[in-house]
């Protein structure tokens, strides 16, 4: 039997799991969101990476349908899940944006920035949204995984960022076809974009009940390989059990490590060392398919004034619901945000597209094999031309 330009046999349709491996395993390209986890025992997360454990010929499987890094029809999920003429093509749809900050002064101490994050979700927990919610966690053994909250006094003890990927989307598989629950998921971008694909993407086996109610994305412009980042902490002789933070103070070019007895300051030049290849990769800094987008407010003000605040873009109606509700019962402080600060933003995001896009074809060695990505779309298409025109 003769092998095709792709690597699989010709006159024989490859199965889901072989293309994942292909096309994105073998690629660098896996983010480890864990959206192929927990679907069928055959993948798995071991050590930070996700591992296949056997063959399946299924060729129509939901791991290579909901993975970030497989090629869909972007504009269509867009279209599903937006009001399109609120989508730009720098950081997605956009229905408002505003500075905000969780308005209890204990939980913005226990938080990363503003807190804004888990006021949002204890008001969807309160108005019935939800009742649960995902987030990233460590369990006993330092791993990273997704963990399921059910009670709102829980939620605190999560609102520290990592930088360091969790499989959170294997946690929400495992919920898939329960008709109780209504779930909200704190995501990255990759994970947004999974979730995303599992609400909208048709495939055979599609009837299952999807819990999930709510996303709120996390902005990211990459996560840290465990293996890498651990050797690292070992130069500094920080202990990956007493690390209980992670900052990048705005306008300064290091990473901040917090343990309870120091502080500890990194140049960005030997973290970027630590980031996952696949992160490289990737055109979306703002979790473009959530319902509601936070991230550390770097633009609008002074540098230390803002540190304490977060951005946050509003894309759905659901999202729109949430911030309103979470403003009238006093749960969260918003402002408007200056215009500068959006602008600022889009030029940032911009700036990743345009970065990821040189990298996938570099990777690919044409401008027409963009890997997971469209040409068509009208997004790819934009930030594709204009690198075209700087060369």
């Amino acid at each position: 039997m003769g092998i095709s330009n792709f690597g699989y046999p010709m006159n024989k349709k490859p199965g889901s799991q072989t293309k994942l491996k292909k096309d994105v395993l073998e690629q660098s390209l896996c983010t480890g969101c864990g959206a192929c986890v927990g679907l069928c025992p055959y993948q798995v997360v071991y050590h930070d990476r996700t591992v296949q454990l056997h063959d399946c010929d299924l060729t129509d499987g939901k791991c290579y349908a909901f993975c970030p890094r497989t090629p869909a029809n972007y504009g269509q999920i867009r279209e599903s899940l937006f009001d399109i003429s609120d989508v730009t093509p720098e950081i997605g749809a956009v229905k408002g944006y505003y500075l905000s900050r969780a308005a209890d002064p204990a939980l913005r101490a226990k938080s990363q920035h503003g807190g804004t994050v888990t006021a949002l979700l204890g008001v969807a927990m309160d108005e019935g949204l939800i009742n649960s919610a995902i987030v990233s966690s460590r369990n006993e053994e330092l791993k990273e995984e997704g963990r399921l909250i059910e009670e709102k006094s829980q939620l605190s003890d999560y609102a520290k960022s990592k930088f360091t990927v969790s499989p959170t989307v294997a946690a929400f598989n495992q919920l898939m076809g329960d008709v109780v629950r209504k779930v909200g998921v704190v995501a990255t971008p990759c994970q947004a974009l999974a979730l995303a694909k599992m609400k909208t993407v048709r495939i055979k086996d599609g009837d299952k009940i999807n819990p999930l109610n709510l996303v709120i994305g996390l902005f990211c412009g990459w996560t840290l390989s465990v293996e890498s980042f651990h050797r690292l902490l070992q130069l500094y002789q920080i202990s990956p059990a007493a690390l209980t933070g992670m900052d990048i103070p705005p306008g300064k070019n290091i990473l901040e490590l917090y343990t309870n007895e120091s502080v500890t300051s990194v140049p960005m030049a030997e973290v970027d060392a630590c980031v996952r290849t696949a992160c490289r990769y990737c055109i979306d800094s703002t979790a473009e398919f959530a319902d509601l987008s936070v991230g550390a407010a770097r633009f609008g003000g002074d540098c230390d004034e803002m540190r304490g605040w977060n951005q946050i873009i509003v894309r759905s109606y659901r999202g729109k619901q949430l911030l309103e509700l979470a403003v009238a019962q006093g749960a969260l402080e918003i402002r408007e945000a200056p215009a500068s600060a959006l602008q600022d933003l889009k030029n940032a995001a911009a700036g990743k597209k345009r970065k990821a896009l040189k990298n996938i074809v570099e990777k690919s060695r044409s401008v027409k094999n963009l890997l997971y990505l469209s040409g068509d779309d009208p997004v790819v298409k934009k930030y594709l031309s204009m690198e075209k025109k700087k060369r």
